[in-house]
């Protein structure tokens, strides 16, 4: 049973007359016995008022509460995902990842993918037991791989979400798409036949590595055998996020949700041409095609600090959450 340890309250707003303002809370939950903590951000509202919830799940890697990978990485992907939803009425809880935050706790001792998506199931539970939140209007929404983990989520928790907002979300076995974002480095770096040896070369790997059998860098260029070195070095976590393909845990996603799926076309992790698969799988989606906005949802180029999200994407989230938005 995950159990709710603590709520603190710690922010508030100046809100309408008549309405209780805006809120943050600090909420400390568990999974697997382990601590987690996150933010629940309540927008102003009328007393008594049941809102619309939403999960935030961030991207692959040590990445926190806020969408950052500190201390050198700090887009601010998911607190700024969370003011957006704010404005429309939407609550909001986002958590930190085992391993990262102010206080991180790491995950069990060998412990692979799936402890990560017990979080995540953790976490909407303690969003559904909050008392401002409407359990018939539960969200989930992810950035990246987070977007494949709100489709783990929504088809295995109760109730289940009303909407998935899937946000350049992962489509793709994951060696898929790591083989095809380093071919295509390899592509504008080196002559055709050399890249077309060490795209090779990276099947093999690929290939062993799934058959349960010996895998080998002989042979890659140096930067390409340093990244799969490191792999073969998780390969418990590895093997469970490889051995999921989205799309079909699309196919189980309930009719009636209303889900909204975005891509950039300056995306090089996750391109557009990739997303029919998964697309044809969901029912009901409605896909954004975002011109010229990279991974981070920022116009191409940007940096990566200290940049709100490109209004091109805050218009596709707003026409997704106004279903819910209490005004």
């Amino acid at each position: 049973m995950h159990s709710l340890i603590a709520a603190a309250l710690v922010a508030a707003a100046v809100a309408p007359t008549g309405s209780l303002p805006a809120t943050d809370r600090e909420l400390t939950f568990q999974s697997d016995g382990l601590a987690a903590h996150g933010t629940l951000h309540v927008p102003a509202h009328r007393p008594g008022a049941r809102l619309a919830a939403a999960l935030l799940l961030p991207g692959s890697g040590p990445t926190d509460r806020n969408g950052d990978q500190l201390p050198g990485f700090r887009p601010d992907t998911l607190a700024l995902l969370a003011d957006a939803l704010g404005r429309d009425g939407i609550m909001t809880f986002r958590f930190d990842k085992y391993g990262t935050g102010p206080a991180p706790t790491l995950p069990p001792a060998g412990a692979g993918y799936e402890v990560f998506i017990r979080q995540a199931r953790a976490a909407y539970e303690t969003l559904r037991a909050q008392p401002e939140t409407n359990p018939a209007a539960m969200l989930v929404a992810g950035h990246s791989e987070g977007g494949m983990n709100a489709l783990l989520v929504a088809t295995s928790v109760r109730p289940r979400p009303a909407g998935l907002a899937l946000i350049a979300p992962q489509d793709q076995r994951i060696l898929d798409m790591i083989a095809a974002q380093v071919g295509a480095q390899l592509d504008a770096a080196l002559p055709p036949e050399q890249a077309a040896a060490q795209k090779n070369l990276i099947s093999a790997w690929i290939a062993g590595f799934r058959a349960g059998g010996p895998t080998s860098t002989d042979g890659m260029v140096p930067s390409v055998a340093g990244l799969f070195r490191i792999l073969a070095g998780q390969s418990v976590y590895l093997r469970g996020d490889d051995a999921i393909y989205p799309p079909d845990v699309a196919r189980k996603v309930p009719r009636g949700t209303r889900v909204l799926v975005t891509c950039g076309t300056a995306d090089p992790n996750v391109p557009c041409a990739t997303l029919p698969p998964l697309l044809k799988a969901l029912h009901g989606e409605h896909l954004a095609t975002l011109d010229g906005i990279d991974h981070l949802l920022h116009p191409a180029g940007s940096p990566v600090e200290g940049q709100p999200l490109a209004p091109a994407f805050l218009d596709v989230l707003h026409w997704w959450a106004r279903h819910w938005s209490p005004r």
